[in-house]
């Protein structure tokens, strides 16, 4: 399963890429604001650190807003993939961006049929969001094991799913266990993958026993 990174943070996705675990990055609206910065010159730097996608989200609520917005963003860099809402206009939008060769990924996916619907309109990503369904005790990763199910059963869609709200490091374990394409994750989720107690206390023994038999 593919790793990307869930922010805007520059100097977080450059500590991804130096760990080897940056294979892309998505960001939105929200975590551009974050950052403070220009939207172009975040996405232009995100670019010319990862080799990967770079999805960087479309504002317009029509068709032909997000696909003007679209082709603006994709000739920034050829690692970006533009992101549209699970709506009517934004899976128009999807599949007039698909057929012109440029990537979509389509975000805000809360149900099953909706992601049937994205990939029949081309989407390259579907991005559904396991951590909001689990803040109203709906079951996230019960969605991801349905899409990943429907999936599988017609081969002739090639879309990938891109399991995103992740909230922590579960939630990529179970993604990994039912075969999404992809996590994207905050890095502070990343950063606490790597954590476990029995690792740090091992390691303090190995090192008092090394130095004990030191002349």
């Amino acid at each position: 399963m593919k790793i990307f990174i869930d922010s805007a943070d520059v100097n977080e996705i450059r500590e991804a890429v130096s760990l080897g675990l940056a294979d892309g990055v998505t960001t939105n609206p929200t975590l551009i604001a974050r950052s403070g910065r220009n939207f172009k010159e975040v996405i232009a730097e995100i670019s010319a650190l990862v080799d990967g996608p770079v999805s960087a989200e479309v504002t317009g609520l029509t068709a032909d807003e997000m696909v003007e917005e679209g082709l603006v963003y994709a000739k920034w860099s050829k690692n970006v993939i533009i992101k549209v809402p699970l709506t009517r206009e934004g899976l128009k939008a999807c599949k007039r961006l698909s057929a012109d060769g440029i990537g979509v990924n389509v975000t805000l996916c809360f149900t099953a049929n909706q992601a049937l619907l994205a990939a029949k309109a081309g989407a390259t990503y579907i991005s559904p969001f396991i951590g909001r369904l689990d803040d109203i005790s709906h079951d996230g990763m019960g969605l991801i094991a349905e899409i990943v199910e429907i999936y599988s059963n017609y081969p002739e869609l090639k879309t990938q799913i891109l399991v995103a709200s992740v909230r922590h490091p579960r939630h990529v374990t179970d993604a990994a266990l039912l075969g999404a394409d992809v996590a994207t994750i905050p890095f502070s989720v990343l950063d606490k993958m790597f954590n476990h107690p029995l690792t740090d206390s091992g390691l303090a023994q190995f090192l008092k026993d090394w130095e004990s038999v030191q002349g």
